[in-house]
This record gives structure tokens, sequence and C-alpha cells, in this order.
């Protein structure tokens, strides 16, 4: 009953001879729920909102809870991994923005992590549950591989790129599964989350 979150941030710097560096930050944070609560969608967006009102408020949020929308999106699947969130990345790339306002925009998203997951784990932790909702959540990861191994762009370059395997598949949740063909039975709280699965204003 505790959704996957995922939160990221970085800051990359290209470097040659003779000229200024190159640098830009990303980031964001999303939320993946097996069994979803309308409460914590709404405070999980609330606190993407509020964290991003000092970089250009409602406008800021709208922009990166967009591309979060869209990134985090399986195509073969036609659905979203979750309920979204924020994400951006290029940010300060084009030059209308200084080093230090890129970063702490960046940060923000970084310091307001925690203060939005942390009282959902706190509300939902607790929640018993059974093997049909362990089997459940374990179908659902596979959604979330599914993203990290066809459309993840740091998962495809750090794979392409030589990197440390083990390190890069970390993202990956230990217990996954498929089912072919199925189907959640109507009206149960497996089916609930299909609600959920549709991009909307959830504030």
């Amino acid at each position: 009953h505790v959704p996957t979150s995922h939160a990221n941030v970085r800051l990359f710097s290209a470097e040659k001879a003779g000229e200024e560096p190159v640098w830009w930050f990303g980031g964001g944070f999303d939320l993946t729920p097996f069994y979803p609560f309308l409460e914590d969608v709404r405070h999980w967006h609330r606190s993407a909102r509020a964290l991003c009102e000092p970089f250009g408020g409602d406008e800021r949020y709208q922009a990166h809870k967009r591309w979060c929308d869209e990134y985090f999106f399986l195509k073969h699947r036609n659905e979203p991994r979750g309920v979204g969130g924020l994400f951006f990345d290029d940010h300060g790339a084009d030059g209308k923005v200084d080093f230090d306002a890129a970063f702490a925009m960046t940060r923000s998203v970084g310091d307001a992590f925690l203060p939005a997951y942390t009282p959902i784990i706190e509300r939902r932790r607790d929640t018993p549950y059974g093997e049909r909702e362990r089997d459940f959540q374990a179908y659902r990861r596979g959604r979330y591989v599914e993203f990290n191994l066809v459309y993840d762009r740091g998962t495809l370059f750090g794979l392409q790129s030589g990197g440390r395997t083990e390190s890069i598949l970390m993202s990956l949740p230990p217990r996954v599964r498929w089912e072919y063909a199925y189907a959640p039975e109507p009206g149960s709280d497996e089916a609930r989350l299909q609600q959920y699965l549709v991009p909307r204003d959830w504030i």
C-alpha cells in the first residue's frame, strides 16, 4: 500500500579546452501507487507545486508536471507509469537562468522529496495485506521495469556507455512478475488503480 517513488537531481557540465563550460540541471520526482488514495496523490502534487512557487509558481509546476506525465509514459501500454509529479532537464542550458538560480530550483526538488513522500509512507505502512496484494504489487512493478529498460534515458545511457551494470540496474525492483492478459476483477481494489492512470489536475 506504500507507493513506489522515484527522485533524481543532477548536474551535468561539459568542458572543452579554451571554451566556457556548458552546464545544465535536471531532475524531479514521481509517484507510482499500486493501491492509490486520493489524499496521497493530492498531497504529492501540492508538495510539487509548493516547491515550484519561488521559481515561476503554477506555470513552472504545470510545465514540469506535463513533462513528467509525458516522460513517464509507456507507449506500448498506452498508460502512465504512475500519477506523475515533476520532471525537467536541460535547466540552465539556454542561458536564461544563472547557475545559482538553476541550482536553487534543483535543490528545492531534493529538499521537498521527503516532506512529500514520508507522510504517505506513515499513512500506509501499517495497512494489512496478503498474497493477493503482494502479487498485484509485483505485477504492477513490471510496468516500472518495462519503463526503465525500454525508455529511461539514464538507464539506456548507462548501459550503452559501458557503465557498471549492477549499479545501473539497482533501480529495478527485487520482486516482479508478468501475467498474460491480466484483467482485474471489476469493482476490485486492483481495478480502482486504472482510474488514477490518467494525467489530470490532481490539485
